[in-house]
């Protein structure tokens, strides 16, 4: 029998009939990862540098593998609105139990987090998000160095082989090309092989940029200075639109700010946890 990839948490089968898969590890203050998009993103591969460091520190950490990526299910007969993120990703929370949380997210995951605290305000304590996207116009993202070599590696005519994802992980997504470790990529490739592209193709997220003064939570944010997948100027749209919003901006960084730094994104995430 084939191992998996990545660890292998628990089910939930929504009024959908949808399965969602979920890792659900620790007791306390409840706090939810939810992943960035692309090839073989799921809850474990993006967050297992962090979430054990919050459960030693006496949290909750739910990872919810989004629909249509990691072992959760996708549907190809359906398009991604960011609404169908957001209704899910509640969804498999209320049947889990929980009422009020952190979600911590990053890229789409950091646009599921906005989405849920604008239509869920009583839910969300707190936000940490890292590069989120939904605070731009679609095209905006496309003239985005790393964006141009995502489509040019995953729209190809040529196979995406396990050498090809890492040279798309060291050129778009890092500052440092060390930080890309063969163990990652290898998981990513394996799951990157259980994924229909109908997410990708359809994946709808809207500029939230002008609701952001509704969010009354406190908030952190995280933005790598060699960002290449979301433009700058989501810097200070952020920092504008969301009152109780603290930003650090991590030289020497890119997009996975809790891959190449997750020494300082785990402190400084611990830190916002406990004092706000």
């Amino acid at each position: 029998m084939t191992s998996k990839p990545v660890p292998e948490g628990r089910y939930l089968t929504l009024a959908s009939g949808y399965k969602m898969h979920l890792i659900d590890q620790g007791h306390g203050p409840v706090v939810v990862f939810l992943h960035g998009s692309g090839s073989g993103a799921c809850g474990h591969s993006n967050f297992k540098h962090n979430y054990p460091a919050l459960v030693e520190a006496g949290y909750r950490v739910i990872l919810v593998d989004l629909i249509g990526y990691g072992y959760s299910d996708k549907p190809a007969d359906i398009e991604y609105p960011l609404d169908l993120f957001v209704s899910t990703v509640k969804e498999t929370l209320d049947r889990v139990g929980v009422e009020r949380y952190t979600l911590i997210g990053n890229s789409l995951g950091g646009a599921i987090a906005l989405g849920l605290a604008l239509a869920h305000p009583a839910a969300v304590e707190k936000l940490v998000l890292m590069a989120p996207g939904g605070v731009e116009d679609q095209p905006e993202y496309f003239k985005m160095p790393g964006m141009a070599l995502m489509k040019e590696v995953f729209m190809s005519a040529e196979p995406v082989t396990a050498a090809r994802l890492k040279d798309f992980f060291i050129r778009g997504m890092v500052a440092d090309p060390a930080s890309v470790d063969d163990a990652t990529v290898n998981e990513r490739y394996e799951l990157m092989k259980l994924q229909n592209p109908q997410v990708v193709r359809t994946m709808k997220v809207p500029n939230m940029s002008e609701r952001l003064g509704e969010i009354q939570c406190p908030a952190l944010g995280f933005w790598g200075a060699d960002e290449k997948m979301m433009p700058e100027t989501g810097i200070l749209k952020l920092v504008h639109g969301i009152d109780k919003l603290r930003m650090i901006v991590v030289p020497r960084c890119g997009h996975w700010v809790m891959v190449e730094h997750r020494d300082l994104f785990n402190r400084m995430t611990l830190d916002f946890l406990r004092n706000g």
